[in-house]
């Protein structure tokens, strides 16, 4: 059964905890599908992991319709929500109803997330008005990477947990679906939670949150050039990768590969020579 808004609500409200993982193409969609997973983020963390930028900025609307189209084909149940890029909707309400727009009719997205929290509640808003489901995004926003100083965790002081509680109670009034809170100290995400109708789902905001999101290539071990304190390696992917790329290199080098299994046969009476000859003549 597809998963939807309806669905997840229902998680929330039943004490079953949502799952959520990225995926940026249709076979890892399909595997991640067949597993059972709940939601999939086509994230715009695909421009770190995929595209090997250095933080998420460069993605664009291109980029996340072509990804996310792809996910949709391969994923059957889990409810599929695309990010919206770095200015994609910060500019203004309509732009952001037009892209929201493009990431559910090209995309085929079941929802969009966008970053921040009140200032952007119109937008939240605006989309919902669309028919457009929103998750939020509060807490690290990775698009705010140049204002935060860093990727930081937010929310440790009074005036910053003041603020994270403010922003959740806007975003939940806009009209968002859900929302997805990074880098928070868990008791403040355990507290949001409790205080919200909506799903919460954490990235290192602790298990109180009603759910839970990890980027793919970390939780099996797929990409070593950043490594948050919150992501926990389920499998060592990578470097079952590395090997099996090792020993194809190896076996090719010494003719080991391709073996008689992988080849395919033809009548041994055949004279290639007499073929070509045979051929020749026929032209002329």
């Amino acid at each position: 059964m597809k998963n939807t808004v309806a669905t997840i609500m229902k998680q929330k409200s039943a004490h079953d905890r949502i799952t959520m993982l990225t995926a940026y193409d249709y076979s890892t969609a399909k595997l991640i599908d067949e597993s059972g997973v709940e939601m999939i983020l086509v994230g715009d963390s695909l421009g770190m992991v995929m595209l090997g930028y250095e933080d998420t900025l460069s993605v664009t609307m291109e980029d996340m319709i072509h990804h996310t189209a792809a996910v949709s084909r391969g994923a059957k149940n889990a409810m599929v929500v695309a990010d919206m890029p770095f200015m994609s909707y910060q500019t203004s309400i309509y732009d952001a109803v037009v892209n929201a727009g493009k990431l559910m009719k090209e995309g085929r997205a079941n929802a969009v997330k966008l970053e921040g929290g009140k200032e952007f509640a119109p937008h939240i808003k605006a989309i919902t008005d669309a028919s457009i489901p929103v998750v939020a995004h509060i807490g690290m926003t990775p698009q705010s990477v140049n204002m935060f100083g860093g990727f930081r965790v937010q929310g440790k002081s009074r005036e910053a947990a003041a603020k994270i509680i403010a922003d959740a109670r806007a975003i939940e009034e806009a009209g968002a679906c859900a929302v997805v809170m990074e880098c928070v100290p868990d008791r403040l995400a355990e507290y949001i939670t409790g205080i919200l109708k909506i799903p919460t789902i954490g990235i290192g905001a602790g298990k109180g949150c009603d759910g839970q999101v990890l980027v793919y290539q970390d939780m099996l071990g797929m990409y070593s050039d950043l490594t948050p304190k919150f992501a926990k390696k389920f499998g060592d992917i990578g470097t079952a990768m590395k090997n099996a790329f090792k020993a194809y290199i190896e076996e090719t080098k010494s003719g080991a590969f391709p073996a008689e299994e992988h080849t395919f046969k033809m009548a041994d009476d055949i004279d290639f020579e007499q073929l070509e000859r045979e051929t020749e003549n026929e032209d002329c």
